[in-house]
C-alpha cells in the first residue's frame, strides 16, 4: 500500500494526516477509547509557521508527548485547569482548622487564581512555576514565609493530580531550595531581647506617661511566653488564682475571611502540645490582679466571639485587644524610647543603648530564653512553651548556651594544657 505523503513529500506515519489548508493533524484513541485529534501547522520542528499563523510545537513533537502521556497513563483533559483542582482539593481537607482553610482560600484567590489557575494543570512545568514564585518575590515583595504559605498551598495539589495520572511529576518539587538559592535569602532568624534590652523596654514602659497602661500586658507576656493569640484569648475563667496557673486552652485570631473583611474567631491550639498550663510568676499574678482591678472600676469586656466571653485584655472601647494594635504599640515605645536614650546619651557624652525593632512575637521568644538560661530540663521548657517539636525547643536553648559557653571557656583559659 502506497504510504501517505505531504505537499512536500514526505511520508506521513500512521495517524497523521494533511489537510487541504496545510495544516497537520494527528488522530489517535485516548484512554477512554474516543477518538481524539490535534493539529499543527508544522510536521517537524523546523518547519516553518505559516505568515500570520500562531506557533505552536509541531506535529510530531505533540505525538511524542500524547504516546508518552498514554504509555505512562497520563490522563489529558482541555477543561482540567488548577483552579478546578483546587476546588477539589480544598473541598475535601476537612481536617483543616477553619481559621488555616480560610486563610489558605484567601491567599490562593489574591495570589493564584488569576495568575495561573485558569492554566490546564498538564502544562504547568516546573519552569511554569519557578517564573510565578519569582515574581511574587520581584514584584509583590513577598519573604520567605509567605511563599511557603503559597507552597504548602500548591504543591499537595500538584502531588494529587501526580498520583491520580493527570501530570508525570509535581512541578513544585525542589522549588523551594532553588528560591533560597537563587535569590540567596533563609528565614530570619528571631532573636530574644537581652536582659539589658528587656530591662530597658519594661522600665520605660513603667515610667511613661501614655504607654503606662501596656505594662500588664507585657509584664504577663514576658512572664508566661504566651503567643499572642495565646494571651488575647485569654478569659478571666482562664486564671486558676488557687493553684497559681493560667490554662491556654484556646486562640484568638483576627484574619481576613471569606467575606473579604477581617474578623476575630476563636480556634483550638495549632497543636495538641498547645494546651498547657502555666504557672504563675508573683509578678504576673500581680499584673492580673492590677489589671482586674482597674477593669472592676471601668468596666469589663464587653465582646462574645464564637460562644466565648469574659476576655482579660481589651481596647480603651471595651473591646477585645487586637494583635496589629499591640505591634503598633511596640513600634512607637521603641521610637520614643530611642529618641529619649539617644538625646540623653549625647547630653552625657556617651554612648546610647537603644532598643532593636522587635515585634510581640519577640516577647515570646525573649521569655524563652530567659528560661532556657535557668532551666535545663528541655522537656519542661518545651510543655511551658507549647512546642510541638522538641527542635525547636533546642534551638532556642542552644542559642542561650552561647554566652554560658563563652564564660566556661574563659575561666578554662589557661588551666587545660593544649600546647
Amino acid at each position: 500500500m502506497e504510504k501517505r505523503k505531504d505537499n512536500k513529500g514526505r511520508i506521513l506515519r500512521d495517524g497523521e494526516y494533511q489537510k487541504s489548508d496545510g495544516r497537520y493533524e494527528f488522530r489517535y484513541l485516548n484512554h477512554k477509547g474516543e477518538l481524539k485529534s490535534v493539529y499543527s501547522w508544522r510536521l517537524v520542528e523546523t518547519d516553518k509557521t505559516p505568515k500570520g499563523k500562531r506557533k505552536t510545537d509541531s506535529l510530531r513533537e505533540i505525538e511524542k508527548t500524547i504516546k508518552r502521556d498514554l504509555e505512562d497513563g497520563i490522563i489529558v483533559q482541555k477543561k482540567l485547569t488548577l483552579n478546578k483542582f483546587w476546588e477539589d482539593y480544598i473541598a475535601q481537607k476537612r481536617e483543616l482548622k477553619q481559621s488555616t482553610a480560610t486563610n489558605y482560600k484567601y491567599m490562593y484567590k489574591k495570589y493564584v487564581k488569576n495568575v495561573i489557575g485558569d492554566m490546564n494543570i498538564t502544562t504547568i512545568k516546573y519552569s511554569t512555576m519557578k517564573k510565578f514564585f519569582n515574581e511574587l518575590i520581584r514584584d509583590k515583595g513577598f519573604k520567605p514565609n509567605s511563599v511557603e504559605i503559597i507552597y504548602t498551598i500548591l504543591h499537595p495539589i500538584f502531588t494529587v493530580a501526580a498520583r491520580d495520572g493527570y501530570i508525570r511529576t509535581n512541578p513544585t518539587d525542589g522549588i523551594i531550595a532553588e528560591l533560597k538559592k537563587s535569590h540567596d535569602w533563609e528565614k530570619q532568624k528571631r532573636h530574644a531581647l537581652t536582659k539589658t534590652q528587656q530591662a530597658l523596654f519594661i522600665d520605660y514602659v513603667a515610667s511613661h506617661e501614655a504607654y503606662s497602661h501596656w505594662l500588664t500586658l507585657f509584664t504577663t507576656l514576658l512572664g508566661t511566653g504566651c503567643r499572642i493569640g495565646e494571651m488575647l484569648g485569654l478569659r478571666w475563667q482562664d486564671v486558676d488564682w488557687q493553684n497559681n496557673v493560667i490554662n491556654i486552652n484556646h486562640n484568638l485570631i483576627y484574619r481576613v475571611q471569606d467575606s473579604g473583611k477581617c474578623e476575630f474567631h476563636i480556634t483550638t491550639p495549632k497543636t495538641k502540645n498547645g494546651v498547657r498550663e502555666i504557672p504563675m510568676f508573683e509578678d504576673v499574678k500581680k499584673a492580673l490582679k492590677k489589671e482586674r482591678l482597674n477593669q472592676m472600676h471601668n468596666g469589663f469586656c464587653r465582646d462574645e466571639i464564637d460562644g466565648y466571653s469574659g476576655f482579660i485584655w481589651q481596647n480603651r472601647y471595651g473591646q477585645v485587644q487586637n494583635p496589629h494594635c499591640v505591634n503598633r504599640a511596640i513600634a512607637r515605645i521603641i521610637r520614643d524610647c530611642n529618641a529619649e536614650e539617644t538625646e540623653k546619651a549625647k547630653k552625657e557624652n556617651r554612648e546610647p543603648q537603644l532598643l532593636p525593632h522587635f515585634s510581640v512575637h519577640h516577647l515570646r521568644h525573649t521569655f524563652c530564653t530567659r528560661l532556657c538560661e535557668n532551666e535545663s530540663d528541655l522537656k519542661l521548657i518545651q510543655e511551658i512553651m507549647g512546642h510541638a517539636d522538641i527542635t525547636t525547643t533546642m534551638d532556642v536553648y542552644n542559642e542561650s548556651n552561647t554566652d554560658r559557653k563563652k564564660a566556661s571557656f574563659a575561666r578554662l583559659e589557661g588551666v587545660m594544657k593544649i600546647s
